[in-house]
């Protein structure tokens, strides 16, 4: 069963009302280490009731070494194991790391380029602009990218070295690798932990954007709330056109998940964890699995930091292929670049001291506040840069990081929209033929290579973005900058 299928919930978890946007599941089970905490309206909350989340929440309560909650966020909804949106902190030496507190799409994430054009100025290219990234960007279930051309060794480099090993080969621009998280190489990577298997699922697919909810947008900034932090990431005006882009590490991320998956459950065993789901299987952060786990998700991260790197360079191209000039000349500036699906060394304040800790992102954004080391200098000012993307036909969010993270969330926040159906309910409710007329008659322009994902990833699949983006803002996890919306979509 995939992560976005639900099944029915087992047991009624109580809840504990702390606000309207902030709720406590107690220690209802002698199992549980840690609350769990759940931030979510009235209304988002209701839709977690119908599935696994909360019950999930209250099992990863139950992890060895955690502290102080469980956390769903407001896009929360059932995943493997952990509730997609979900984080989880534990102990750097007396914790355990689970590779379902990462998921499958291990750094799945979030690109955005910036532009100096406006709407008016690209509408008259927007179509041809949108066939060509098509075509230069492959897209769909099993895509590859048949002219980047790399050898065995090569995957190895780029694993370890991440986005610089592209920008030393002429793809992208040397400042861009100080806009991504982590610098977009993150340490500790080592391919001998990684499978022959994973290797060759991945060899043939850097620089494409996959299936299911990946895309690529051409958008435009709808509305402007902070124009102070605004301005310093680069969105300068209302009608400005920006480019997103989300995808992860392919079947390379997949592989490695699935492989240490098989070695976390003889882990279990081997260290006598008890544990209330098997989807659960982890082991101590300090065990020699944990750390084979670890070294080979930071491969995998890098990988899809490439991945994306170079789905970028091959938009800016579109963008000279069709506009015969310099993509220098637009702009096409990156602003930052999130992962939402990781797992990380990080030291948090935790019952009045500092404590170094495991952090499980899955389906969570990072959203450290101003001043934070970790931020680019060009924006630690104002804090970190994170992005919501939503469905195809509504908007997507740029939001700052802030304090509150910090202390509520692990220095976390929302990924995304968070489904409301899964993939197979959506198809057999929707067709992908209606959605696109559908979009293309309010303007947006639509380039998919099947039609069946259009039905699966339709508007109604998806919970109410804004209001996802309303309940971080309201919380203080992160605060609203700008909202986007769509001219054109490209989609696997």
């Amino acid at each position: 069963m995939g992560e976005n299928e639900s099944r029915a919930a087992p047991e009624k978890v109580p809840l504990e009302k702390i606000n309207d946007y902030m709720w406590r599941i107690p220690t209802y089970k002698s199992e549980m280490r840690v609350p769990g905490m759940v931030f979510a309206n009235q209304a988002l909350l209701d839709k977690m009731k119908t599935d696994r989340t909360l019950w999930q929440c209250s099992n990863v309560a139950q992890l060895p070494g955690i502290y102080k909650y469980a956390v769903t966020l407001p896009d929360g909804h059932e995943g493997y194991g952990f509730p997609i949106g979900g984080v989880a902190a534990t102990d750097y030496d007396n914790g355990v790391i689970s590779p379902g507190g990462v998921g499958y799409d291990i750094n799945c994430g979030v690109r955005l380029l910036a532009t100096t054009l406006t709407e008016q100025e690209i509408r008259p290219k927007l179509a041809p602009l949108a066939e060509t990234i098509f075509r230069n960007v492959p897209s769909g279930l099993g895509s590859r990218r048949k002219d980047l051309s790399i050898s065995n060794a090569d995957l190895d480099h780029l694993a370890v070295e991440g986005v610089p090993w592209l920008i030393k080969r002429g793809f992208g621009w040397p400042e861009d690798a100080e806009h991504c998280e982590e610098q977009g190489a993150m340490p500790n990577a080592d391919p001998d932990k990684v499978s022959n298997t994973a290797k060759s699922r991945g060899l043939t697919q850097i620089g494409t954007l996959g299936s299911g909810n990946h895309f690529l947008e051409i958008q435009k900034v709808d509305k402007i709330y902070d124009i102070k932090k605004a301005k310093v990431f680069g969105i300068t005006q209302e009608g400005q056109v920006t480019v997103m882009i989300h995808c992860g590490s392919r079947g390379y991320g997949h592989q490695v998940c699935s492989d240490y998956l098989r070695v976390m459950e003889h882990a279990v065993q081997k260290y006598k964890i008890s544990l209330p789901d098997r989807e659960l299987a982890c082991a101590p952060g300090n065990s020699n699995e944990a750390r084979d786990y670890f070294q080979a998700m930071a491969c995998a991260v890098n990988y899809a930091f490439c991945n994306r790197h170079a789905i970028m360079h091959w938009v800016r191209q579109s963008f000279q292929q069709v506009f015969q000039q310099p993509p220098e000349n637009f702009g096409l500036k990156l602003v930052y670049d999130v992962t939402h699906n990781i797992a990380k060394v990080e030291t948090h304040k935790i019952d009045g001291g500092d404590k170094k800790v495991w952090v499980h992102r899955k389906g969570a954004t990072r959203a450290f506040p101003p001043g934070h080391k970790d931020i680019p200098a060009d924006y630690r000012s104002e804090g970190q840069p994170v992005f919501i993307p939503g469905s195809m036909g509504t908007s997507s969010w740029i939001l700052a990081g802030s304090q509150n993270a910090m202390d509520l969330t692990f220095g976390s926040t929302a990924h995304g929209a968070g489904r409301m159906m899964s993939r197979s309910a959506a198809k057999r409710q929707y067709y992908g033929g209606d959605i696109k007329n559908a979009l293309e008659k309010r303007g947006i322009v639509v380039r998919a290579a099947s039609t069946s994902v259009l039905a699966e990833e339709a508007d109604p699949a998806y919970k109410n973005v804004d209001m996802v983006a309303e309940v971080s803002d309201k919380v203080g996890i992160a605060t609203k900058v700008a909202r986007l919306v769509p001219l054109a979509v490209v989609k696997g």
